[in-house]
């Protein structure tokens, strides 16, 4: 027992150097702008929350491509991975081109043909992309019965099989109902004002929406069961991102939606197409101090090496982002301040992910930033439209290290930046970092030196359970320090993460033993695998 500790502590202790990132979105190929409403100026909340982004290797050669939203006046653009650092982009031969507020982007193989499909929320109608043999994409929205009867303001969204039948479901957050015609104008009311600045309007003061979610009946369609599956019962929320994944580890996926100004939502999957709302009583819904915040992204990850999966919010200036340590059961309490997770709340947070990026073994923290009132910097105070992001290490005893002056020229860049993701681009066991930046080409985050710890990359695929394996549980042991992860759509801030899962196993150069425990319940158990490969596990039929 003494050596297996002695070793966990060495993992932690591993990358003391803090990793060093710049920015090779421009050289990759990546010298889109994507327009966001105004940059000095912002008229109308729908130019505040920005779009999201996705790692998705949508041919399947092994390299997750980079799919990039754009708001109006711009379009969402496929940029193909040629496995050389260079991305070409791909949109229109994808019959990707379009226009319109896109906002967020969850993955799925949705009819199980092998091809990872594309959802895509909009302010306006979303958008179903049937993957074709990752020769094109067809937009399936009205054939798939996803057609909305009104415009709605869809925001995050994730696939998973909430009823276990093998098909991956939808679930689609809505922020609130805005019109351009009917929405007030900047300094009009009270809700309408920043720091004695009218700034647009909202979302106090806006009428509020409610969520929804669709049932994948197996044929191509989808079916609305927000009613009767209790969903659209939680009125009275601002929801942006969504976090599906099974909290009270019992088998079964839950929902949890953090929102603008409001309490967040837990939706607990009863295991008979219901799920009951139970944020508060989880402890969950509010900070320490049972203020209501505004949530912006989403993460998840066994950060203290329990067994059980911890669940990190980003929030608005002047308020902390908060993390909420699982104590068991589904039951939550926010550390943030023991964390050492407080100090940093003069930034409006955005996307974030827990990442391994030294291979140590234990998941560091990244969160990107950006004011929603561009106006702000006529005040010349500490608070900027363009931020730097964040980077924090996980120290191995629960804590956290803000290490982002030390970690590059692309962390001490500023951008006004929403949506993230994470992957690993070029297969190499060291992860990149993507971000959606307003008005101008998005970020792709590069470390100048490999991770010096082993890793693994597992990419799954269901047979019984989704062909996508959304909703997988993983646990991996080395060296006595054993890593939990669940493989997920959606999250972050309305965005995509690579579908693989990354372990880094810091001086261990082969994993003790791998354990997946699949969405139809099946488990698979591999002993004795070596390090520093892309390994793929499938479930037996």
């Amino acid at each position: 027992m003494r050596v297996a500790t002695a070793v966990v502590l060495a993992f932690a202790a591993a990358g003391a150097q803090a990793p060093r990132f710049r920015d090779v979105a421009k050289e990759s190929g990546l010298t889109h702008s994507f327009p966001n409403g105004g940059d000095k100026s912002k008229d109308y909340i729908i130019e505040t929350t920005g779009s999201g982004v996705a790692f998705i290797d949508y041919d399947n050669d092994g390299y997750p491509d980079i799919f990039v939203l754009s708001g109006e006046g711009g379009t969402n653009r496929m940029y193909h991975n040629d496995h050389n650092g260079h991305f070409t982009d791909v949109t229109a031969e994808l019959g990707l081109t379009s226009s319109g507020w896109a906002e967020g982007v969850c993955a799925g193989d949705y009819d199980n043909d092998g091809y990872t499909d594309l959802f895509v929320t909009y302010w306006g109608q979303n958008r179903l992309y049937r993957n074709l043999n990752g020769k094109r994409f067809d937009d399936v929205t009205a054939k798939a019965h996803l057609t909305q009867d009104r415009v709605r303001y869809n925001t995050g969204c994730a696939f998973l099989d909430y009823d276990g039948d093998g098909h991956l479901d939808l679930f689609v957050a809505n922020y609130l109902k805005f019109d351009f015609a009917t929405t007030p104008k900047a300094g009009s009311n009270p809700y309408c004002f920043y720091r004695g600045m009218a700034v647009n309007c909202g979302p106090r003061g806006l009428p509020f929406e409610t969520n929804l979610l669709y049932h994948n009946k197996g044929d191509g369609t989808f079916e609305d069961v927000s009613v009767k599956s209790g969903i659209a019962k939680a009125a009275g929320h601002y929801s942006l991102a969504v976090l599906a994944g099974d909290v009270d580890d019992d088998g079964r996926p839950d929902i949890y939606v953090v929102g603008d100004q409001t309490a967040a939502t837990l939706f607990i999957n009863q295991g008979d197409g219901t799920f009951s709302e139970e944020a508060v009583m989880r402890g969950v819904a509010f900070d320490e101090n049972g203020r209501e915040l505004s949530g912006m992204g989403l993460a998840s990850a066994d950060y203290d090496g329990d067994g059980r999966l911890d669940i990190f919010r980003s929030d608005f200036s002047d308020e902390r982002s908060l993390l909420y340590r699982n104590t068991g059961n589904g039951q939550f309490e926010d550390v943030t301040v023991a964390a050492g997770l407080a100090r940093n709340t003069r930034f409006v947070n955005w996307g974030c992910a827990f990442l391994d990026f030294d291979n140590s073994g234990w998941k560091g923290l990244v969160v990107v930033n950006g004011h929603v009132f561009p106006e702000v910097d006529r005040q010349n105070i500490d608070i900027h439209s363009r931020d730097h992001a964040l980077l924090y290490r996980n120290n191995g005893k629960g804590t956290f290290e803000d290490i982002s002056d030390q970690a590059g020229p692309a962390f001490a860049a500023r951008h006004s930046a929403r949506g993230l993701a994470i992957g690993d681009i070029d297969n190499d066991g060291t992860l990149e970092i993507l971000a959606n930046n307003q008005n101008e080409p998005p970020s792709l985050w590069k470390q100048v030196d490999r991770a010096a710890g082993h890793w693994l990359l597992i990419a799954l695929a269901g047979s019984r359970s989704n062909r996508s394996a959304i909703g997988a549980r993983v646990m991996v042991s080395a060296a006595g320090h054993v890593q939990t992860d669940e493989l997920r759509s959606g999250g972050s801030y309305l965005s995509q993460n690579d579908l693989r899962l990354h372990f880094g196993l810091g001086s261990a150069t082969r994993a003790d033993s791998i354990t997946v425990r699949w969405p139809s319940g099946a488990k698979t158990v591999l002993k004795d695998v070596a390090a520093d490969r892309v390994l793929t596990i499938r479930e037996q039929p």
